[in-house]
């Protein structure tokens, strides 16, 4: 079984036991936590939900930590002027471990 859910403008499929790094959530360590709007859901009879008949379904899951990704260098550059820029940026993130995903 397994689900596809929006969250922080960016999809991500989940099965229970999964640990995936969203974007930042407010909630502290090991606080319980529902993950964005639900798309798609997999049964384990192999039928894919998805729409209006997917109705109240939600994915619950536990905070791990939070973190900041890798740092990522922008450089901008135009040619014959003599511009030049360089600067970093680190995205951040919440690590969520799903415990169930409710039809």
């Amino acid at each position: 079984m397994y689900a596809v859910i929006e969250t922080g403008g960016k999809q991500h499929r989940v099965a229970p036991g999964d640990v995936v790094q969203v974007e930042t959530l407010a909630g502290d360590v090991g606080a319980e936590v529902v993950l964005g709007r639900v798309l798609a859901v997999m049964n384990d009879s192999n039928e894919l939900v998805t729409g209006t008949s997917l109705g109240q379904a939600s994915v619950k899951g536990t905070i791990v930590r939070h973190g900041r990704g890798d740092k990522v260098i922008v450089f901008k550059f135009k040619r014959k002027k003599q511009y030049k820029r360089t600067i970093g940026h680190r995205q951040n993130f919440t690590e969520v471990s799903v415990s169930e995903i409710l039809v």
